[in-house]
């Protein structure tokens, strides 16, 4: 008999988008307090209970994802479900991975001095570098712009 992943049931609250995982009965946002279910007949019973929360519109798309349990706690197995535990992947200073406590992936990213940007360079001082030009003109464009010290911009 082949032995089933332990599992954790997710969805997403309709309000604001935000993941959540189930404990018990009602819904969590951290993945560290939710459910693990080790055996799937508990597993597809939170399943099925979770659609009474569909129905009343307070999550949509719940289903359940594989995870694996060590002394660090728990962690996804899949791509999808790291990133969703993680939080926004565009910004790391907004989300669940902006905070230490929360984040799955805190101190596996490299990040640079300047906040919620990955660092993309070895540049010791990314602060240093020039900054990037901006056309005054509201169609854009700008490259026949040409700025004097005074701050007055002539074409």
């Amino acid at each position: 008999m082949a032995t089933v992943a332990p599992q954790m049931l997710t969805a997403n609250r309709l309000k604001d988008g935000d993941v959540l995982y189930w404990k018990a009965g009602t819904w969590v946002e951290n993945l560290r307090d939710g459910d693990v279910f080790a055996e799937s007949a508990p597993a597809e019973a939170a399943l099925a209970a979770a659609q009474s929360f569909v129905a009343g519109n307070i999550v949509v798309n719940p289903y359940l994802f594989d995870v694996r349990l060590d002394a660090a706690g728990i962690h996804p197995v899949k791509e999808r479900e790291i990133i969703r535990a993680a939080g926004p992947s565009v910004r790391e200073d907004l989300g669940k991975q902006s905070s230490p406590f929360t984040s799955p992936l805190w101190g596996g990213r490299e990040r640079s001095e300047r906040v919620g940007v990955l660092a993309q360079t070895n540049d010791p001082h990314p602060m240093t570098r020039a900054p990037l030009a901006s056309s005054t003109s509201p169609q854009g464009g700008g490259e026949n712009e040409v700025a004097s010290e005074d701050g007055h911009v002539s074409i």
